[in-house]
């Protein structure tokens, strides 16, 4: 703290001058209330000079007192005493531990500048600080205060610098902050206002540095910007909502450091930006920024532009991995951690030797000289938790930190993720009141939001682990950190802020191939194919296409397909010999009953009715066709029995029944499908999807998906089940000559008028069950009296008028992300376009879902879908009534019916006719 003690009258022009008692009493009482105890009282101003200021005639003598105590570790109150300096100008009590609020008595003060940011100070911030009119600079930062900002402040009009940042400060700014027409610094970032960015720019004109990361602050960005021609520093981030096109900046021909991070910004960067010859620092990160990039070759100075990176091909398939981030290789137990010292950067790409992971950094820290040292973090004290070879060290970024598994294998994964905080500590210091808060995505999805380790672990130099599921498909796992502008970034000094992790570990949840079998990549084709051959043999020798039909058992038997073979004893003892209270399902195959196994394992028991004319085709077809596949999002056969006149199917149990038994059964049938999970079921039957169209083997056209084939487990992950109507997608015979199987309301229009089937008259299906999920109603639902004939001809009406918020399922509430349920609705409108050709296929479809692919809006008249209409009014006419909360199966939709159907509808449209 610089005490400015005076003026003093001297009747010497020089000379030594001594405090007046009462202020080295009140030095003393400061000292006590700051908890220091190591001033030397008989002479507080130790260092005295006698300054001449020459005012007319007369001299002024002032007498300079450097007490310092700012970055002291003191840990009392604010003095209230500071207000027995009358002639007290400057204060400085930041990087300190004063709790407390401030005081009162500092009202009547005549300060210049009170700087007391990085403290543990709480309460609302005072308007009587409004009252200390003669304040120059002010700094609050890095405490705790809440509540909104004062209205009095309007009063501060000499104010030239005002720091509010990294406190949780609420509401909007007063319209009186606009008289502060001297202000020069602003930093009110890591706050929680609400509202739009206030217009006061045109007040502010002397403005130098703005920030505004984190704020709270929605867009857009005010068009007033513009007029503040004396910026060199402009950061905002992380504005909520309201997007905008790119500010004009073309004025600030100071500009040194500039971001417009994650602020919703459309269209292109604007060339103008690279004549901006001071620009050492440009972010423009996580916006929706589209075209070229400017031409930056005369901004010599630029030192970071944020751009993505490539990856090169995989060579084989991995199942883990295991990084200790940041450090040195160690083994910990069995588990072997890679090393990852490389020092990372502003805009960094590293791959390991090996090629299977890397990852990608991003970022300077602001307001200090930034090294490539800055990107490691490492403890600061002795580690006493277990495995602590982990977190010695840290990878450390001020911006984001990506890294990339790859090459694995597609399916499941656990990723476990280590953390410790070990650059802040725990004691009675200033070190202790930083706050280090980011987030964590894997694939994309935000999983950890506002992540606080030392909150998290109730200290520092404590272990956090957290353990998360992700799918890959694609043979990449991204797991990032981002620090999106919350928190302190100031102690224990300027630059310390930004994502911290300790140890990265990926884990299959299936078991590797052993490469010692037949399972290598060559030879799994001919496994598929060998599969192939004897499910298409069994079903002809089935049919007695050879001379003669063999038994079940022989025909069964034969199939080497994979999959086990149960005793009826077996499934009898597990379902308690089929009792009524096991039964979890009725359909037109048959009953589904529950079952559990003498070693605990929980089942679901399929069981072939007797009645059921097409069971035995359809038995062996779904043995043939699910032994053979295998994908986290379709059901797992584990086997089947075959004794006598018993078919039985066993799978995997499901705990929370299908979809259809969610959305559309009774009250007591329903779970609670809130938006987050409804929208993880669609991107999961799509993914089941996409991998039967294009990365299984065998390319599969289901021709029965329907809310009821679509499964949840006990996490609400769907499976794709019952495969007893699938056939192989053969490019080069797509008619079907037979019958016409699925259910009605979920069939593609060329599939069931025409009996064209591709792989599309899936993508129509899902779109019938997108559509359904997002609305919780059933496509069939609307009867021949009601506005609609289907659910979706009530979307296609709600598109055209613009109203597709009104499909949503009411049931939601208002808590739900109204851009993806859209998405979602408009996905699904695509889905089922009259034409297969125009149909997105289910690769596309899930990367739409997921926002990484823009969704290509096409509205259609109703009257296009006319034949899809009718059909759906025959559908209800064949339709009937189920049991709400049961599985129900597909039912059949025979050719008579639909050439029936198929000749009224010519008929009604003669122009169609002549061209058939």
């Amino acid at each position: 703290m610089e005490l400015g003690v005076g003026p003093t009258t001297s009747g010497a022009q020089t000379g030594t001058l001594s405090l007046p008692h009462y202020e080295v009493q009140a030095i003393k009482e400061i000292a006590s209330q700051l908890n220091k105890k190591d001033w030397n009282f008989s002479d507080p101003c130790s260092n005295k000079t006698t300054v001449d200021s020459p005012h007319t005639d007369q001299y002024f003598n002032t007498i300079i007192c450097n007490c310092s105590i700012s970055a002291n570790d003191l840990d009392g109150v604010l003095p209230p005493s500071l207000a027995k300096l009358p002639y007290l100008k400057q204060v400085n009590l930041g990087q300190n531990y004063l709790s407390g609020s401030i005081p009162h008595e500092w009202a009547s003060t005549k300060l210049e500048q009170l700087l007391i940011g990085a403290n543990n100070l709480s309460g609302t911030v005072p308007g009587f600080l409004g009252d200390i009119t003669t304040l120059k600079d002010l700094s609050l930062e890095s405490n705790l205060f809440s509540g909104a900002v004062p209205p009095e402040f309007g009063k501060l009009v000499n104010l030239e610098s005002l720091f509010l940042s990294a406190n949780s400060l609420t509401g909007e700014l007063p319209g009186s902050l606009t008289n502060l027409t001297k202000l020069q610094v602003l930093r009110i970032g890591s706050n929680n206002f609400t509202g739009r960015i206030p217009d006061f720019f045109q007040s502010w004109k002397q403005l130098t540095v703005l920030e505004m990361q984190a704020s709270g602050f929605g867009g857009p960005i005010p068009s007033t910007l513009s007029v503040l021609n004396n910026l060199t520093q402009l950061r905002i981030s992380d504005l909520n909502g309201g997007s905008s096109e790119f500010p004009d900046l073309r004025s600030m021909k100071n500009m040194e450091r500039l971001m417009l991070r994650s602020c919703n910004l459309r269209g292109r960067i604007p060339d103008y930006i690279s004549t901006m010859t001071r620009l050492i620092t440009l972010d423009l990160s996580f916006n929706r920024l589209d075209g070229n990039i400017p031409n930056f070759a005369d901004l010599m100075g630029l030192a970071t532009i944020l751009l993505s990176k490539c990856l090169s091909p995989c060579s084989k398939d991995q199942y883990s991995l295991h990084i200790n981030c940041g450090g040195r290789r160690t083994t910990i137990g069995n588990i072997k951690y890679e090393g990852d010292e490389d020092p990372g950067g502003p805009a960094k790409f590293v791959q390991n030797a090996a090629g299977y992971w890397g990852f990608s950094s991003t970022g300077n820290f602001w307001d200090v000289r930034s090294t490539t040292m800055d990107h490691i973090a490492n403890n600061v004290s002795v580690l006493r938790m277990n495995n602590s070879e982990l977190y010695t060290t840290a990878r450390l970024s001020p911006l984001s930190v990506t890294y990339y598994a790859r090459c694995l294998a597609n399916g499941n994964y656990t990723v476990t993720l280590h953390f410790a905080e070990i650059v802040y500590r725990d004691n009675r210091s200033y070190y202790s009141v930083g706050r280090r808060i980011f987030d964590v995505y894997i694939q994309g999805k935000r999983v950890l939001k506002d992540f606080n380790i030392k909150k998290e672990a109730n200290g520092v130099d404590k272990e956090v682990i957290k353990t998360f599921k992700a799918f890959v498909n694609d043979k990449t796992l991204e797991i990032g950190f981002r620090w999106a502008g919350k928190g302190t970034t100031n102690v224990p000094k300027r630059g310390i802020y930004g994502s911290l992790v300790s140890a990265i570990s990926v884990e299959s949840d299936f078991k590797p191939p052993d490469e010692s079998k037949t399972n290598k990549f060559i030879l799994a084709g001919v496994v598929s194919a060998l599969c192939l051959i004897f499910m298409s043999l069994g079903v002809l020798w089935w049919k007695g296409c050879f001379g003669g039909r063999p038994s079940r058992e022989q025909v069964l038997k034969g199939l080497d397909l994979q999959t086990g073979f149960f005793t009826f004893k077996q499934i009898k003892a597990a379902t308690n010999n089929f009792d009524a209270a096991n039964k979890i399902g009725e359909g037109g195959f048959g009953s589904v009953y529950k079952g559990v196994l003498l070693d605990g394992s929980i089942i679901a028991v399929k069981q072939l009715s007797s009645k059921s004319k097409q069971g035995n085709q359809e038995f062996v077809n779904e043995i043939g066709m699910i032994s053979a596949l295998r994908h986290p999002n379709l059901v797992k056969l584990h086997g089947c029995c075959v004794e006598g006149k018993q078919l039985l199917l066993v799978y995997e149990y499901m705990e929370n029944n299908s979809l259809a038994h969610s959305l559309f059964g009774s009250a007591e049938c329903q779970l609670k499908l809130d938006w987050p999970r409804r929208q993880k079921i669609c991107v999961g039957i799509a993914r089941g999807l996409a991998f039967l169209q294009e990365e299984s083997p065998l390319k599969v056209v289901h021709r029965d998906i329907k809310a009821t084939n679509i499964l949840l487990d006990r996490d609400l992950n769907p499976k794709i089940s019952d495969f007893g109507l699938a056939k192989l997608d053969e490019e080069d015979n797509t008619h079907i000559t037979t019958r016409v199987a699925g259910t009605i309301g979920y069939m593609a229009p060329e599939y069931a008028l025409w009996g064209y089937l591709t792989h599309k008259a899936d993508v129509y299906s899902f779109g019938i069950v997108a559509l359904e999920t997002v609305a919780g109603i059933k496509n069939t639902k609307f009867g021949p009296y009601e506005d609609y004939v289907c659910l979706l001809d009530w979307a296609l009406v709600s598109q055209q008028k613009g109203e597709l918020m009104g499909l949503v399922d009411p049931r939601l509430g208002s808590e739900f992300n109204k851009e993806e349920a859209i998405r979602m609705i408009k996905v699904a409108l695509l889905c089922t376009n009259p034409s297969p050709a125009l149909r997105p296929t289910m690769s596309t479809v899930v990367s739409m879902l997921e926002g990484r692919t823009h969704v290509h809006e096409l509205i259609l008249d109703p009257g296009v879908h006319g034949e899809q209409s009718r059909f759906q009014a025959l559908t209800d006419y064949m339709g009937h009534p189920r049991d709400p909360c049961s599985r129900e199966s597909g039912s059949l939709f025979h050719s008579s019916d639909t050439a029936s159907f198929a000749s009224s509808s010519l008929l009604a449209n003669p122009a169609t006719s002549n061209q058939s």
